[in-house]
């Protein structure tokens, strides 16, 4: 193992780092330039969630075994607790801040001790490392410590958001009009007033059961990319009852849930040009959408 007193000698070759999109769940998701950034890695830093999501922990694993033939390492380490109670802004603000620094702290003794001068390690990221993911600020913070020098590349992955509108057989944009992506949190603070629709992310709280009766239109989906997918669409004050008892029913079965929506105003011109879409109400669970390749799946950590 390294130590930190040796870690900045002069003419030591620098380590490097790469934080690989993995995709929202589907092995088939993983692109080929994350196959090839992995296959650059010696070592692979995995931060595990707990018993409750082990079964994404050996995703990962089977997705290193399938791709990689060369010698690597896996090291985890637990993810530390976050405090996921505080409602008030400035208090989850700081909150965040405070876990993200425990987790830096934890990956900069990874680095340091599991990655030696000249090797390349990775983190293996779901979705895309640019949304909603902290693996970049965590190593902004580690590079600003000045306790191990490393360079780092990103390679984007396919994002949740874009795998929602791919399950739902809808684009994520309406002609000249903007999208807003935004967690839940927001969401509840005020729903946007103009053109645009909003694609809604980490909405522990079911913020979409409070936006009935505006003539909304709802593409949900959770567990997106694996066996254990779920998908409604539909006018919101139709389906919204439906999704928040599928989401307690999922929760209770698996201990935790990821799911993601987009809002737009319906009716939806692109409807009809899009073919038909899943009915108002209807679910899939377990099983690709009609249409889709049926192949199998399920951010740091």
């Amino acid at each position: 193992m390294a130590d930190k007193a040796d870690m900045a000698h002069a003419g030591e070759a620098p380590r490097h780092i790469l934080v690989i999109g993995m995709g929202a769940g589907d092995p088939d998701h993983l692109t080929l330039a994350a196959v090839k950034a992995m296959r650059r890695a010696d070592v692979f830093f995995v931060l595990g969630k707990g018993k409750e999501k082990e079964s994404l922990t050996r995703l990962r694993r089977d997705i290193l075994d399938e791709h990689l033939t060369g010698p690597y390492r896996v090291v985890e380490a637990g993810d530390p607790w976050r405090d996921r109670t505080q409602d008030d802004a400035a208090r989850y603000t700081s909150a965040v801040h405070d876990w993200r620094h425990r987790r830096a702290d934890i990956c900069e003794r990874l680095i340091i001790e599991e990655l030696a001068p000249g090797q390349c390690g990775a983190f293996l990221v779901w979705g895309d490392p640019a949304l909603y993911d902290s693996t970049l600020a965590i190593l902004d913070d580690i590079r600003g410590r000045g306790t191990v020098e490393f360079g780092h590349e990103v390679i984007p992955g396919i994002s949740s958001v874009s795998a929602l509108a791919a399950r739902h057989r809808v684009t994520l944009n309406q002609v000249g009009r903007p999208i807003h992506i935004t967690p839940g949190r927001r969401l509840a603070q005020g729903f946007p007033e103009d053109d645009g629709d909003i694609v809604v992310m980490l909405d522990g709280h079911e913020t979409f059961t409070h936006l009935t009766g505006r003539g909304l239109w709802i593409h949900w989906g959770a567990y997106i990319g694996t066996p254990d997918e779920i998908l409604v669409s539909g006018p919101l004050d139709e389906v919204a009852d439906e999704i928040s008892r599928l989401r307690a029913e999922a929760r209770e079965r698996h201990g935790w849930i990821m799911d993601t929506y987009l809002l737009r105003q319906g009716p939806r011109d692109e409807k009809a040009a899009a073919g038909e879409e899943t009915a108002a109400g209807e679910e899939t669970a377990g099983r690709p959408a009609d249409g889709a390749d049926g192949s199998v799946g399920g951010p740091l950590g």
